[in-house]
């Protein structure tokens, strides 16, 4: 294999490596942002009835 085809081939899969690990941060940023949309909506939830399943009435 001669040296240019030889730094072609070096050079794609850099791009592709490049490409690739710009995807994965992309996918991270994504979960992360997803991630605090879900505790923001968990916050908003009211809390349950500070009374209920406190008990169980149970009669056989």
């Amino acid at each position: 294999m001669d040296i240019a085809a030889l730094s072609m081939a070096m050079s794609q899969v850099s791009v592709a490596q490049s490409a690739s690990l710009q995807v994965m941060s992309m996918s991270k940023d994504m979960a992360e942002q997803q991630g605090q949309q879900l505790t923001e909506m968990l916050k908003s939830v009211p809390a349950p009835h500070p009374n209920l399943g406190g008990s169980l009435d149970i009669s056989v």
